[in-house]
């Protein structure tokens, strides 16, 4: 717990920021970096009612924090805060990672396409280059990681969503980054897939995409961005349909969070220790 009255200690703030926020793994993880890497940080948790996310961002940097990560429903608010903004976080209109500037600014990132390209690539071996993506879902966790899939040259890459017309909004933003396509639920049936990736928030609520059963193609791979202590009812799905490999977004939660550190601190922790863990 944050000490308000502690203005001699050489510990580096940071927190989280969300709602809700109370299951978040962010405060272990950083903590785990921190141990690796020899810096001593305290990292917070910390929920902001609907409403208050300018003040709870103005009040943590006023006490001293250093950075902040944001998760659901603030990375666009947070995005229209910031002072400065990388590359990526302009192009996500959404932002995951806040440093403090020392002139008190505050810089804007976004880390979560990165995270969940490493993941697939570094840490599941997964070809993307020339491979066929479906994307489910059209808000903010799947605007983050179009970029950085597209990046990977797959042979074509199809966003579908419950709402059809978010769905071909969002593929027009992105057109000219890579062969992307959007196609309506009802239109997925005989299209197969070599990954398929859900970026809805269904899983969080014991629910899944209405997706036609016929998606896999051999040696494909289902992945969750939500992370869960088991199988979440998407990947349960998944494996009962065909999916040779099913896994959940704790890999992505883990290298998104090293790239912030990375952010933060000017050194890269090594994520293998807090996979296994």
């Amino acid at each position: 717990m944050t000490n308000l009255f502690e203005f001699s200690s050489s510990k580096r703030h940071f927190a989280v920021i969300g709602n809700p926020v109370a299951h978040s793994r962010s405060p272990e993880i950083h903590q785990m970096f921190g141990r690796q890497c020899g810096i001593t940080l305290e990292y917070d948790a910390v929920q902001v009612d609907p409403g208050g996310l300018p003040q709870a961002v103005r009040n943590l940097q006023a006490r001293g924090f250093d950075g902040l990560n944001v998760t659901v429903p603030f990375k666009h608010e947070v995005f229209a805060m910031a002072d400065r903004l990388s590359a990526r976080a302009r192009v996500a209109t959404a932002v995951n990672t806040v440093r403090f500037e020392s002139d008190e600014t505050i810089f804007g990132d976004n880390t979560d396409g990165i995270g969940l390209l490493r993941d697939l690539q570094h840490n599941l071996s997964q070809l993307l280059r020339d491979a066929c993506l479906l994307v489910v879902g059209a808000g903010g966790a799947v605007r983050g990681v179009l970029e950085p899939l597209l990046s990977a040259e797959p042979a074509m890459l199809v966003v579908t969503n419950r709402t059809a017309d978010r769905a071909f909004s969002l593929v027009s933003a992105f057109s000219s980054y890579g062969s992307i396509r959007a196609v309506p639920l009802d239109q997925l049936d005989g299209q197969v897939f070599d990954v398929v990736i859900n970026g809805t928030a269904a899983s969080l609520t014991g629910e899944r995409p209405a997706l036609p059963d016929n998606l896999f193609a051999s040696g494909s791979l289902a992945y969750d961005m939500v992370y869960s202590d088991c199988l979440t009812p998407f990947l349960r799905w998944a494996k009962e349909k065909g999916a040779d490999r099913v896994t959940d977004g704790w890999g992505m939660l883990v290298e998104q969070a090293a790239a912030s550190f990375e952010l933060w601190h000017d050194v890269r922790p090594d994520t293998a220790p807090v996979l296994r863990s």
